[in-house]
């Protein structure tokens, strides 16, 4: 089904790794807390979309086995939802690669009642909470 991009809820050990946009004139949602993803390049699959945004945002290579958790949503956008729970060392390798204002590690609870966090991203983690698997302790 076509699609605009895709947006992985990335956990490292029990935090979830969180982006801050930037105020670019235009830019959807300025300031407030994101997720690693973004558009479609070309005919990408949804799996390699995430998968190479997630490089580029925050230098982590992860492997396909390693997205546990899939959803589409139509709403507001056409977009595909991922989830994986990485063990917490696999911080270490984030690299910020430039787009928002920065990155940081916070309790998936506290961004999914966030009022900076992205609304329908709140919901996307909530669903995760309840529904993905956990590597948590």
């Amino acid at each position: 089904m076509p699609f605009e991009g895709a947006k992985v809820i990335l956990f490292l050990g029990a935090d979830l790794l969180v982006l801050r946009r930037d105020h670019t004139p235009g830019i959807p949602w300025p300031g407030y807390l994101d997720l690693p993803g973004g558009g479609r390049e070309g005919a990408e699959s949804a799996e390699d979309c995430v998968l190479r945004e997630t490089r580029e945002e925050v230098g982590l290579a992860l492997a396909p086995e390693e997205l546990r958790w899939r959803r589409f949503y139509e709403v507001p956008r056409p977009v595909w939802f991922f989830a994986a729970w990485l063990p917490p060392e696999r911080a270490r390798g984030v690299r910020f690669g430039g787009e928002g204002v920065g990155w940081c590690l916070m309790d998936p609870v506290d961004f999914a009642a966030h009022d900076e966090a992205i609304p329908h991203f709140r919901d996307r983690v909530r669903t995760v909470l309840q529904e993905g698997p956990t590597l948590a302790p």
